[in-house]
C-alpha cells in the first residue's frame, strides 16, 4: 500500500533523506519513528503530495506520487500534526465544506458527517464554532477529515499529542478499529502508544532507514527480559561475575540500583539470587521487566 524505493530529498546541498526504501502492506498501522530532524516530517510530506522527492519512486496504493497525485488524493486521508481550520465554521460546517472538495454528493456529506464526528466523539460540538473547540477536541475533527473520503491510507502525524489521557485512548481505540480497514501510516512521539497499536516499525535516522520490521519480530530480537534489583550497598565483585555469565547480556550499574539484561530469562532467575547472596550482598527489592519500544528507540537515536 504504501512504497518507497530509493527515496532521497535535497534542499540546496542538504540531503534530508538518504536512499529511503520501505514497502507495508494493505491494512494495519505502521509507527513512523525518528528523533528530531530525522527526516520523518520531509517523508510525510512527500507520501502526501505536499513536497516532491529529488528521486527514487515512491508509490500508495500504486500510484506514482510524482505522476498520478490526483487520484492519489481520493485514496488518502491525512491529518498533520498542527491542523488548520476556519475558526468561524461549525464542525458540521467544515465537515460538509470538506466532503465538497471530494466531491460527495450531499447525502453521503450528511451521512457521513454524522457517523465520523460520533466516531471521534464530537458530534455533541457539532453546532458550536471551531474556535471555540479546544485542542483535543480539534485533533478529532482533523482525524474525523482525513476519514470523510473513506481512505485506503490514513497518514497521521503526531496524532495524539494535544490529547489529554482520556483523549488518547480515545483515539488509540478508534486507530484499532479501523486499523482493521485501512493502512494507518502513524508518526509520533509517544513510544508507549506505537508500542500499543502499531503492527509494523519503520525507525529512521538521520535520513535514513535504521530498521523495519514487524511488531513482533522486534519483540523477539530486541525486547529482552530485564531484572532490575536494589541493594543495601553497592557491590562492584557482583557485576564482575555477572559480565563473565553466558546468561547475561548487559549489566548496568546506575549506582541505586542495577539492571540485568538476560538472554535466558529461566536460567537468570534460577542462578541470580544465588550470586547475589553469595557476594554477601543485602536485597532490598527484585523484579523482572521487559525492554521496551522506548529502550529500542533511544539505543538507535544516541548509537
Amino acid at each position: 500500500m504504501l512504497e518507497c524505493h530509493g527515496l532521497t530529498k535535497m534542499y540546496g546541498r542538504h540531503e534530508i533523506l538518504k536512499n529511503v526504501s520501505f514497502s507495508v502492506g494493505e491494512v494495519g498501522c505502521v509507527g513512523f519513528l525518528g528523533g528530531n530532524g530525522a527526516g520523518k516530517t520531509t517523508t510525510i510530506r512527500i507520501l502526501t503530495g505536499l513536497a516532491r522527492p529529488t528521486s527514487g519512486i515512491v508509490k500508495v496504493a500504486g500510484l506514482d506520487v510524482t505522476k498520478d497525485m490526483n487520484q492519489i488524493s481520493h485514496v488518502i486521508g491525512y491529518c498533520p500534526q498542527q491542523p488548520a481550520f476556519y475558526q468561524d465554521m461549525t464542525g458540521q460546517e467544515w465537515m460538509h465544506w470538506v466532503g465538497g472538495l471530494f466531491q460527495l454528493d450531499q447525502e453521503s456529506i450528511r451521512f457521513k458527517t454524522e457517523e465520523l464526528l460520533k466516531l471521534c466523539h464530537i458530534y455533541e460540538a457539532k453546532d458550536r464554532s471551531i474556535g471555540s473547540y479546544s485542542g483535543g477536541m480539534k485533533q478529532r475533527l482533523a482525524i474525523a477529515q482525513a476519514l470523510i473520503n473513506s481512505p485506503k491510507v490514513l497518514i497521521l502525524d503526531e496524532p495524539v499529542s494535544a490529547l489529554d489521557p482520556m483523549g488518547r485512548k480515545d483515539v488509540l481505540t478508534l486507530i484499532e478499529r479501523l486499523k482493521q480497514q485501512m493502512l494507518i501510516f502513524m508518526s509520533t512521539h509517544i513510544l508507549d502508544d506505537i508500542e500499543r497499536v502499531a503492527d509494523h516499525i519503520i525507525m529512521i535516522k538521520s535520513g535514513e532507514v535504521y530498521m523495519s520490521s514487524s511488531m513482533k519480530q522486534i519483540r523477539e530480537d530486541y525486547i529482552q527480559p530485564v531484572i532490575e534489583f536494589q541493594l543495601e550497598k553497592q557491590n562492584a565483585e557482583l557485576v564482575t561475575l555477572l559480565k563473565d555469565r553466558d546468561w547475561v547480556e548487559e549489566c548496568i550499574d546506575t549506582g541505586e540500583a542495577y539492571q540485568v539484561r538476560v538472554k535466558d530469562q529461566r536460567t537468570a532467575l534460577k542462578e541470580l539470587p544465588g550470586l547475589i547472596i553469595e557476594t554477601g550482598s543485602v536485597l532490598l527489592n527484585y523484579r523482572l521487566s521487559k525492554l521496551t519500544l522506548e529502550d529500542i528507540f533511544l539505543k538507535v537515536v544516541n548509537a
